[in-house]
């Protein structure tokens, strides 16, 4: 992910904010029951009426529509093409999927976010103006073998193939060691950006100062090299 997806991700965050769903896989409906417990309005549609029924029963999404959103006509006429954010999760069907992201890009609607299968058909997505591409069997194949390789890693996000920002539990090596004395920048290409030493791993101190002994067990979230990262003994 690349400083122009986060600057996209941000766009996304109004509180106000609409989301359409397009296709009712397992992806799509993880993503529209996340979103719909998260208190946000949700369309969702597909061409399976057994699926959209489905959404409906399992009350996934405030509305759900059985539709063909290769017809640009039907996009419109359902109110899609009126919504801030689309998501195109139907990722097992190529051409449909790239047809959808078409018509969503020409109807006018700001952000698209759409699912692929594979390299080539992210391409594709890119090209017909697609504003975010994701990969989920890709990211969640290399969470996973983040998690076993490295535990003390709990959450990253990449920035670009070279950096990322990481929460991590502060290991053993590092207890009753000043952040300054701990000289993360220049031993491991990291800068820390923050840290939560108390019962509540929610309260987070940002910035803190240089003098603050960590403690093992703790949570930091640092910044920088993924090669520093994965140097760090967790």
């Amino acid at each position: 992910m690349n400083l122009s997806s986060l600057t996209f991700l941000r766009k996304m965050r109004s509180p106000n904010r609409q989301f359409a769903v397009i296709g009712l896989g397992r992806f799509g409906r993880a993503v529209c029951g996340t979103l719909n417990n998260l208190g946000y309005e949700v369309l969702a549609a597909d061409t399976d009426e057994r699926r959209v029924s489905q959404a409906l029963t399992d009350q996934i999404a405030a509305h759900a529509l059985q539709l063909d959103t290769t017809q640009p006509s039907a996009l419109r006429e359902a109110g899609i093409t009126d919504f801030d954010t689309v998501i195109v999760a139907i990722g097992n069907y190529v051409e449909e999927s790239i047809i959808t992201t078409l018509n969503l890009k020409e109807a006018g609607v700001k952000n698209v976010v759409a699912k692929a299968s594979s390299e080539i058909h992210g391409k594709l997505l890119d090209r017909v103006g697609a504003d975010h591409v994701v990969f989920p069997e890709h990211e969640m194949g290399c969470e996973l073998a983040r998690s076993l390789t490295s535990p003390g890693i709990l959450d990253r996000f990449e920035i670009d193939p070279n950096h990322c920002i990481a929460e991590i539990i502060v290991p053993k090596a590092f207890d009753q060691m000043t952040i300054v004395d701990l000289d993360l920048r220049n031993r491991y290409e990291l800068t820390l950006l923050a840290i939560s030493q108390d019962n509540d791993p929610d309260q987070f101190e940002i910035n803190p100062s240089p003098v603050t002994r960590l403690k093992a067990g703790g949570l930091m979230v640092v910044i920088g090299s993924n090669k520093g990262l994965e140097r760090l003994p967790v």
